[in-house]
């Protein structure tokens, strides 16, 4: 069976800096509007009555983690059954790729993907989105957002050894849950971390 590749992201140890998206916007040349790789900032906590004065209420349980999320080139994706112009396809090693010469620019990959990866680029009139980097990997070195993260929690490889490695949780708040397409990628939650589909923040 050919490799997976993967993401492998540290939630526990982000701060939300935003270095790999920034990087990531650098290396693709990407227009205002459009970003491949976001960081998600997700929080909570709830209220309650001051003990010292009752018509006052304070803060109480905050929590707030980051998450940095591209294509999770997933190992079911749900881009390339919604295609009509078969424009998208998986290579051997798992990654997701829009053909910008066969695509129509119909966006249904855009609405079906629970991640909102592909993105129109209105002035080329075609779908974009996360490629990992492909040129970069060619020549032996890291995808941008790989090399860019000040605090090395983000990393890619065989899917199969980041689970190994890391376990295989899929999916936190804010992200959908990993049973929609199975991404390619494995999270080391934060403390504070919520299951998808279950969060209060």
């Amino acid at each position: 069976m050919a490799k997976q590749l993967g993401f492998y992201f540290d939630a526990s140890g982000c701060t939300g800096c935003k270095a790999c998206a920034v990087a990531c916007k650098d290396r693709s040349d990407l227009p205002v509007g459009i970003n491949f790789r976001k960081v998600y900032q997700y929080e909570g906590g709830g209220w309650v009555r001051d003990p010292r004065n009752p018509d006052l209420v304070i803060p109480n349980n905050l929590f707030v983690y980051s998450l940095s999320a591209a294509c999770m080139h997933c190992e079911n994706p749900i881009c390339v059954e919604v295609c009509p112009a078969s424009a998208i396809s998986k290579r051997a090693d798992g990654v997701v790729l829009i053909d910008k010469d066969v695509c129509i620019g119909c966006r249904y990959c855009e609405w079906a993907c629970p991640y909102a990866a592909p993105q129109f680029n209105e002035e080329k009139g075609y779908m974009t989105k996360c490629d990992f980097c492909q040129d970069l990997q060619a020549k032996g070195q890291n995808p941008a957002c790989v090399d860019a993260c000040v605090m090395r929690v983000l990393q890619y490889g065989d899917l199969d050894e980041l689970r190994a490695a890391h376990g295989d949780t899929a999916s936190i708040e804010p992200l959908p849950s990993a049973d929609l397409t199975s991404p390619a990628l494995v999270i080391t939650p934060h403390k504070h971390a919520q299951t998808s589909g279950e969060g209060t923040g």
